[in-house]
């Protein structure tokens, strides 16, 4: 995500060609839809961009703290499946 965020950032100053892909993902933006490329690493949703980002980040750290600090008392059961 930070990559092809970075290349958008990169596309639209001019210094690197603007790819279709790249041209897709910033009129999905502008339609607060969620990319192909992040549904891809993320979880597909038919949430609009702007409430699917902080629900992923979420779920990144649910499971990061899951990680670190071993199993929480409870379990957030929709962050392991595709809403």
């Amino acid at each position: 995500m930070n990559h092809t965020l970075d290349q958008l950032d990169k596309a639209v100053q001019g210094t690197v060609v603007m790819s279709a892909q790249l041209e897709e993902m910033a009129a999905k933006f502008n339609d607060d839809r969620v990319p192909p490329q992040w549904e891809n690493v993320g979880y597909p949703s038919l949430k609009p961009l702007s409430t699917w980002i902080p629900d992923f980040l979420l779920r990144v750290e649910f499971i990061t703290t899951w990680l670190y600090e071993g199993p929480p008392n409870s379990f957030w059961l929709s962050s392991f499946f595709f809403p």
